[in-house]
C-alpha cells in the first residue's frame, strides 16, 4: 500500500468514529429527554430513590413532600451518609439548590450534601459546589446509573411507581437515628472528603 492509501483509510476511521460518537451522544440525549419529560418532581425523587437502591445504597429514605428541609432523599453507602436534594429540570441548575443541599445536609445530620438532577449545571452553580463541598450528580451521571443498573425506562416507569416501597422520613427518627453519633459522623466525613 502507498502512503496515500494508509492516509485515506485513516481519515476514513477518523470519520467514522467521529459519526458513531455524534450518534451515540444524539442518542443518549433523546434518552435522556425521554426519559424525564413527563416526570413530575415527585416522581423523579422517587425514580432517583428506586436508582440508589438499586446502586447499593442503604436505608434510602425520601423525606415529608414539605418541610424537608432542602433534602428530598436520606441515603447511606460505605459508612457515608448522604443528603440529596434532587431537581428535574429543563434547564441548568442553579445556586439555590446547592443552598439547599448544603443547609439541609446539616439538617439531617448527613456527611455529603448532593443535588441530583436530570440537567447539568451552571457555573456558578460548579463553582459554589465546590466551595461548599457539595457533590453534584448531572444528567449524564444518571443515565449512566441507570443503564449500568438497568432500571426500566420510560415504558416500565409507571410499573415501577406503582410499586415502589413509599417511605418517609419523620421529625422523631430524625432525632432518634441521627442524634446520637455526630462525632463519629463529622470524622467520617473528614476523612471521606479527604480532610
Amino acid at each position: 500500500m502507498d502512503i496515500k492509501t494508509i492516509i485515506i483509510i485513516i481519515i476514513g476511521i477518523a470519520v467514522l468514529a467521529l459519526l458513531a460518537a455524534w450518534f451515540w451522544y444524539m442518542r443518549r440525549q433523546s434518552s435522556n429527554d425521554e426519559l424525564f419529560d413527563e416526570m413530575e418532581g415527585t416522581e423523579f425523587e422517587e425514580y432517583c430513590a428506586e436508582l440508589l437502591e438499586a446502586k447499593g445504597f442503604e436505608n434510602v429514605e425520601m423525606t415529608p413532600a414539605s418541610h424537608d428541609y432542602g433534602i428530598d432523599i436520606i441515603a447511606d453507602k460505605d459508612g457515608i451518609s448522604y443528603a440529596i436534594q434532587c431537581k428535574c429540570y429543563s434547564d441548568p441548575i442553579g445556586i439555590k439548590a446547592i443552598q439547599e443541599a448544603y443547609a439541609g445536609k446539616d439538617y439531617y445530620k448527613a456527611m455529603i450534601g448532593v443535588v441530583m438532577t436530570n440537567q447539568g449545571f451552571t457555573k456558578s452553580a460548579r463553582e459554589f459546589a465546590d466551595k461548599l463541598n457539595v457533590v453534584l450528580w448531572d444528567g449524564d451521571y444518571v443515565m449512566d446509573l441507570i443503564h449500568e443498573v438497568a432500571l426500566p425506562e420510560k415504558k416500565g416507569i409507571i410499573d415501577l411507581f406503582k410499586n415502589l416501597r413509599k417511605k418517609t422520613y419523620t421529625q422523631a427518627s430524625v432525632n432518634d437515628d441521627l442524634g446520637n453519633n455526630n462525632d463519629e459522623t463529622n470524622t467520617d466525613a473528614n476523612k471521606h472528603m479527604g480532610q
